[in-house]
């Protein structure tokens, strides 16, 4: 007779997203895990490998719900520096505030950490990165044609510096900066690559000059 389960394991990954983000791959043991769901070994063994094989499963989970929409909706945008002000804003306050306040991002973190070492894992990774500059590309290009970009801007070396940028909020907020530190630190990096910036606010505050 076929094993049935009986659990729904897109409830367990849910929750194994939460503790991989919030401590990370290597301050993450099975027993953390079986208490976090509810479930024995068995049944996580039987239903998505090996840790690294769940971890893997997590961070794919991740960067489906948080990150793929973000990506997806922003590159569509052609409003250019709002689009931008409105990435960093809301990537602050989740940072910053709220429920995820100071787990930082799990893409981040696994490059970080010893996640990195896995060949696989580096690979989404790459992806990911890959996926987040073009993004961010993107909004530079529309923001070049809309005036809004000194003309002698690269959006190539531009968009190299904000994904350095989104990498460094991930990793200060996790360790306790501030909101408003890491906002005054966004409206000095455009600066610093010729753009002329709304201003970054609090989520729905944001106001440009250039719309």
């Amino acid at each position: 007779m076929a094993d049935i389960k009986h659990f729904d394991p897109d409830v367990a990954l849910e929750t194994v997203v939460h503790l991989f983000w919030r401590q990370g791959m290597a301050s993450t043991g099975i027993r953390d895990i079986v208490s976090a769901t509810g479930l024995n070994r068995s049944s996580l063994y039987s239903t998505f490998g090996s840790k690294q094989d769940l971890y893997r499963a997590a961070l794919c989970r991740y960067i489906d719900k948080w990150s793929e929409p973000v990506f997806s909706g922003l590159t569509e945008d052609g409003r250019g520096l709002p689009v931008i002000a409105e990435f960093f804003t809301g990537l602050i306050d989740l940072r910053c505030s709220g429920r995820y306040a100071q787990w930082g991002c799990m893409v981040t973190n696994a490059h970080a950490g010893m996640e990195n070492d896995d060949p696989e894992i580096r690979s989404i990774l790459d992806r990911h990165h890959e996926k987040l500059r073009n993004m961010l590309r993107a909004a530079l290009v529309a923001a070049h044609a809309r005036d809004q970009l000194d003309p002698a801007v690269d959006p190539d070396a531009a968009a190299d510096v904000l994904v350095m940028l989104v990498y460094a909020i991930n990793l200060r907020s996790r360790a306790g900066a501030e909101a408003g530190t890491l906002r005054s630190t966004v409206t000095a990096a455009l600066i610093s690559i010729g753009c002329t910036p709304p201003d970054v606010g609090t989520r729905g505050g944001v106001t440009s000059s250039t719309d």
